[in-house]
C-alpha cells in the first residue's frame, strides 16, 4: 500500500527514533520509495524542526539527534498505554502522575488520546503496603548524578529512623521487588553501600566528577540481591514453609522477597529479620500454619508469649 506524504513522514520519523542510524537505501526499502524521495522527506522533517543529520559512509545515512527543541515523540498504541500505566503505578505522588499524564495526552493524536484517557479514568490505584513510594524529584537527581558521574550528598534515614549525612559516588539505580535502590561508593566509609531511594532526602550534586570504580558483584542487580540477603538484623528467624515460593511471596513485604528460596514445588525457606521482636512476629504470622521455625530462644519465647496472648482473646 502506498502511503500518503504525511503518513510516510510519520513512518520515517518513527524509524529514525527506533534506531541510532539508518542507511538511506534501508529507509527507502522500508518505506517503499526511492532514495530521492527519502532525501526529500528528510528535508521536510528538518523544516518541521526535527534535527536529522546526514552521516558519512559507503551509502550515506541519517540519524535523528536529541535536543531540547525536539518536537513531541511519536508513540504507537501499546507504547502510549504502557507509559500511562507506568505513571499511574509507579509515582507515589498522584497529583504529579496526573499532571504528567495530562501533558502527554495533549500532544497525542485523538485516537491515542482516547485510549490513554480511558486508562486514566478507569484505573484506580490502591496503595500497596509492600511498595515504598518514591519522590520523582529525588530519583531524578540521583539518576542525573549516575549519568554525569558526579558525587552526590544526601540525608539518609536508617531502619531505626536515625538520620545520617552521606557523600557518595553513585553507580547505579536499581528497581526490584517494588523498591528502588541506589548503589554507591560511600567516600567516608570507603566502601560500597546500597541505599533505599525512599529513605533518601534532599539529594544534591556536589558538582565534583569521579572516575567510576568496578562494582564488586559485577552486575548491579546481583549486587542489590546480595546486599538485601546479607542485611544484618538484631533478630532473625529461618522458616521452612509448606507452601510454594510464589504463594509465600504474595504474603510478605517486598523487601523480604529476595530472601525466599524454593525447596521444591510445594515448599520453601524464608530468612526473616527485624530490629524489633514485634515486627518479626508480624512477618512470621503471615507464613501460615505448618511453618517450622529456627530461631534463638529469645525470639521463640516472644513468639510463644504472643501466641498465648492471642489465645486469651477468645
Amino acid at each position: 500500500m502506498t502511503l500518503s506524504t504525511p503518513a510516510r513522514l510519520l513512518r520515517l520519523l518513527s524509524l529514525l527514533q527506533g534506531r541510532r542510524e539508518w542507511a538511506g537505501t534501508e529507509l527507502a526499502e522500508r518505506l517503499g520509495v526511492t532514495d530521492r524521495t527519502v532525501r526529500r522527506d528528510v528535508g521536510r522533517l528538518r523544516e518541521l524542526g526535527y534535527p536529522v543529520v546526514s552521516t558519512t559512509g559507503t551509502a550515506g545515512g541519517y540519524r535523528l539527534t536529541s535536543g531540547e527543541d525536539l518536537p513531541p515523540l511519536l508513540l504507537d498504541d501499546d507504547e502510549a498505554v504502557a507509559i500511562a500505566t507506568s505513571l499511574l503505578g509507579t509515582l507515589g505522588d498522584g497529583e504529579t502522575a496526573g499532571r504528567a499524564l495530562a501533558k502527554l495526552t495533549q500532544v497525542m493524536p485523538g485516537r491515542l488520546r482516547n485510549r490513554v484517557t480511558a486508562v486514566g479514568a478507569s484505573v484506580v490505584s490502591v496503595p500497596d503496603h509492600r511498595v515504598a513510594r518514591i519522590d520523582p524529584g529525588v530519583l531524578a537527581v540521583l539518576a542525573a548524578a549516575v549519568r554525569d558521574r558526579e558525587i552526590v550528598r544526601f540525608a539518609y534515614r536508617r531502619r531505626d529512623d536515625s538520620t545520617t549525612d552521606r557523600r557518595v559516588e553513585p553507580h547505579h539505580v536499581v528497581t526490584t521487588y517494588g523498591l528502588w535502590y541506589l548503589i554507591a561508593f560511600d567516600t567516608r566509609a570507603a566502601d560500597w553501600r546500597t541505599f533505599r531511594v525512599d529513605r533518601i532526602d534532599r539529594p544534591e550534586s556536589a558538582r565534583l566528577r569521579f572516575s567510576p570504580r568496578e562494582l564488586p558483584a559485577g552486575d548491579p542487580a546481583e549486587h542489590v540481591r546480595q546486599a538485601i540477603a546479607s542485611t544484618p538484623y538484631r533478630y532473625t528467624v529461618r522458616a521452612t514453609v509448606p507452601a510454594p515460593a510464589e504463594v509465600v511471596r504474595a504474603r510478605l513485604p517486598m523487601s523480604i522477597l529476595a530472601r525466599i528460596q524454593p525447596i521444591d514445588e510445594t515448599s520453601c525457606t524464608v530468612a526473616l529479620g527485624a530490629d524489633s521482636l514485634d515486627r518479626l512476629v508480624r512477618d512470621v504470622v503471615t507464613l501460615g500454619p505448618g511453618t517450622r521455625l529456627d530461631a534463638s530462644p529469645e525470639v521463640l519465647a516472644h513468639l510463644r508469649d504472643v501466641g498465648r496472648w492471642l489465645l486469651d482473646q477468645r
